[in-house]
C-alpha cells in the first residue's frame, strides 16, 4: 500500500504529549484566554511548512486540517464518512475511480477548487524530487513508479494514473484492486491545493492559502504562534462555532498545564504523565480521556529461532497470557490507556472493521495457564528475556511492569528484564534493521479510519512496517481478498478472519489502545478530540 516511514509509528505510551511538544522551540507564552470569543490552544512548532504533501505530525496536522479540506472527513466520534468537497466517489470495478466535486468551492484568495487543484496537488506530493514525507500515499496509483521510482531519478512528472476530465471531475486508476480506497482520502495528504501554491510555493508557506474552516492570520514564522480565524468563504460543513482559535507555543507542557489550571489557556491535549492522575480533580472534571485510533503492540522477532522455532506460538502466547493488562492500564498508566483485545482500534467502529475480542484468550490475564505454555514451550530462551523500548517515550514504567507481570506468573525476578534504547531514531533503526532478539514493544497510529490501515502496513509479507518480519500466506491473501471486496463490509469481513490467523500465529501481542487524553478550561464548551489525536477546534463553543 505505502512504502514509507511515517509519523504514525507512535513513539510510546506518551506519544500523544511528545509528539506535541517534541519540535517545540520558543519560550513559552501565556496565552491570554479572554471573553472574545477567540480559543487558545497549545501548540508547537511543526516539523516542515504547512503543506499537506509534507506534514506528518500532530503540531502540523492541527493548522492543515484546519486551512485545507479535502474530498472527505470523518466524523470526529463515530468516524463515519462525511462528503465534503467530493459530490461523488464511484467505480464499477474497486480499481478506476471518478470523483465528482461539488461546484463553487473557492480557496481563501478567491480561486476556485477544481480537478486540477486536486490532481496537481497530489502529483506534486508524489513527486520524489518534491522530497514531500507523504509522497508514498499515492503509490497505489498508476504511474507512481515513474516519479517516485525505488532507485534513481523520477521519469516522468506526473503520475499517469490520474486524468483530469473537466473543472470538476477527474478520474484515478490504480495499480490493484482497493474496496477501501474512498474511505482513505480524508487523510490531510490527499487535500487539494491552489495554482498560487505552484507558481512560488516558498512564498505560500510564508501566507498558507486554503479552502477549510479556517485562514491563517498575519501569515506563519516557524516557532512562533498561529492566529487562526474562520474563513467566510468555507462550504464544509465543519463551520466554526468560535471567533477563532489562538494556537500558543509551550516548550514545557507543565507551564502549559498551569496555564491551563489557570483559566489562561482553553484546550490543552498534552497533559504531563504526573499530572494524569489529579486532573480529574484538578479541571472539575473538564477532561477528556477515550481511546483514540492508536495502539500499542508487543512485537516478537519472527526472524529468531528462539522465538520461532518448533513450539514458538506456544511460547509468544505463554508470555502474552502472562501480561495482566488491566492492571498496567489503571496502576501504571492512570487509566490513560484501555486494554485491547484486537490488533485495530475501538474507535474504527464496526463500519471501520472493529470488532472486540479477536485476539482471544492470547489477550486475556491468565497466570496458571501462562506458566503451563511457557514451560511446555522451553521456558523463555536462555533461560531470561528483554522487553526492548525506546527511553525517550515514556515507556520504562509499563515495561518494567509487564516484566514484573511475567516474572510473577514465573515465580523468577530475572526471568524478564527491560532492555532501553536512548532514542527512539536508535530504536527504529534497530528495528528496521531487524536487530531484536527478544521482544519489543511497537505502536501505530491511524491514518484512515479503517481496520486495514492497522493490519496491511504492519503484518503482510515484507511490508514496510512489519517490524517482526511475520509472514504468512493465509494471512496475505486474506488481505488481497478484501482489498477487491466489492464493498467495505465484505472486506471487513476478511480483514477480521486475517486477524483470526494473527491469533493462531501471535507474532505481535495487542496491549491496549492509546487514549486521547485532554483538558479544557471553564471558558469553552463542546470540546471534542478525533481518532488522529487532534482538537476539534471548530466544534469548540466560547
Amino acid at each position: 500500500m505505502r512504502g514509507a516511514k511515517r509519523a504514525t509509528y507512535v513513539v510510546g505510551a506518551a506519544a500523544i504529549a511528545l509528539v506535541a511538544t517534541a519540535c517545540g522551540s520558543s519560550s513559552s507564552s501565556s496565552a491570554g484566554s479572554g471573553g472574545n470569543g477567540v480559543v487558545s490552544a497549545i501548540w508547537g512548532t511543526p516539523q516542515k511548512p504547512l503543506t499537506p504533501g509534507n506534514t506528518a505530525e500532530i503540531n502540523g496536522s492541527k493548522v492543515v486540517t484546519s486551512i485545507l479540506t479535502g474530498l472527505i472527513s470523518y466524523d470526529p466520534k463515530t468516524n463515519a464518512t462525511i462528503m465534503q468537497n467530493a459530490a461523488s466517489i464511484t467505480t464499477t470495478d474497486q480499481q478506476n475511480f471518478t470523483v465528482k466535486l461539488k461546484p463553487g468551492w473557492k480557496f481563501s484568495d478567491g480561486s476556485p477548487v477544481t480537478a486540477s487543484s486536486y490532481v496537481d496537488a497530489w502529483n506534486y506530493t508524489a513527486l520524489s524530487s518534491n522530497q514531500q514525507l507523504n509522497s508514498s500515499y499515492f503509490s497505489s496509483i498508476v504511474g507512481y513508479d515513474a516519479v517516485a521510482p525505488a532507485k534513481g531519478n523520477p521519469t516522468a512528472k506526473t503520475m499517469s494514473g490520474l486524468k483530469v476530465v473537466d473543472d470538476n471531475t477527474f478520474t484515478v486508476a490504480l495499480t490493484s484492486k482497493f474496496s477501501t480506497w474512498p474511505r482513505t482520502l480524508g487523510f490531510l495528504a490527499y487535500d487539494p491545493l491552489p495554482a498560487a501554491f505552484f507558481k512560488d510555493p516558498t512564498a505560500w508557506e510564508k501566507n498558507p492559502v486554503g479552502d477549510g474552516p479556517y485562514t491563517v492570520s498575519g501569515g506563519y514564522t516557524a516557532g512562533a504562534n498561529l492566529s487562526l480565524v474562520p474563513d467566510p468563504t468555507y462550504m464544509g460543513t465543519e463551520k466554526p462555532m468560535n471567533k477563532g482559535i489562538n494556537l500558543v507555543v509551550y516548550t514545557n507542557p507543565t507551564s502549559a498545564y498551569a496555564d491551563l489550571q489557570s483559566g489562561k489557556l482553553d484546550v490543552d491535549d498534552t497533559i504531563p504523565t504526573t499530572d494524569l492522575p489529579n486532573m480529574k480533580s484538578d479541571l472539575d472534571g473538564r477532561i477528556i480521556n477515550e481511546p483514540t485510533g492508536a495502539n500499542v503492540t508487543l512485537s516478537f522477532p519472527m526472524y529468531d529461532k528462539a522465538w520461532n522455532g518448533p513450539n514458538g506460538a506456544e511460547l509468544r502466547k505463554g508470555v502474552s497470557e502472562a501480561i495482566d493488562r488491566e492492571a498496567v492500564a489503571s496502576k501504571i498508566l492512570f487509566n490513560s490507556v484501555t486494554p485491547a483485545t484486537d490488533w485495530t482500534s475501538p474507535t474504527l467502529g464496526a463500519e471501520g472493521g472493529y470488532k472486540a475480542g479477536l485476539c482471544g484468550a492470547a489477550c486475556t490475564y491468565n497466570p496458571t495457564q501462562a506458566k503451563q505454555m511457557i514451560n511446555a514451550a522451553g521456558g523463555v530462551p536462555g533461560g531470561s528475556m528483554t522487553i526492548a523500548y525506546n527511553a525517550d517515550g515514556g515507556n520504562g514504567p509499563w515495561v518494567d511492569a509487564i516484566c514484573n507481570s511475567i516474572n510473577n506468573v514465573l515465580g523468577n525476578t530475572k526471568a524478564c528484564v527491560g532492555a532501553p534504547t536512548t532514542t527512539f531514531n536508535d530504536y527504529l533503526n534497530k528495528m528496521s534493521a531487524f536487530q531484536m532478539s527478544g521482544p519489543f514493544r511497537t505502536g501505530w497510529g491511524q491514518d484512515y479510519p479503517l481496520a486495514v490501515d492497522f493490519l496491511q502496513p504492519l503484518y503482510t509479507t515484507n511490508a514496510p512496517d512489519n517490524y517482526s518480519k511475520y509472514s504468512n500466506a493465509t494471512f496475505d491473501g486474506l488481505i488481497t481478498k478484501g482489498n477487491a471486496a466489492p464493498s467495505t463490509a465484505d472486506a471487513n469481513a476478511d480483514f477480521q478472519q486475517a486477524q483470526q490467523q494473527l491469533a493462531k500465529d501471535l507474532p505481535v501481542a495487542p496491549l491496549w489502545y492509546s487514549n486521547n487524553v485532554a483538558g479544557y478550561s471553564s471558558n469553552v464548551s463542546n470540546v471534542q478530540m478525533d481518532g488522529f489525536k487532534n482538537p476539534v477546534y471548530w466544534a469548540v463553543k466560547k
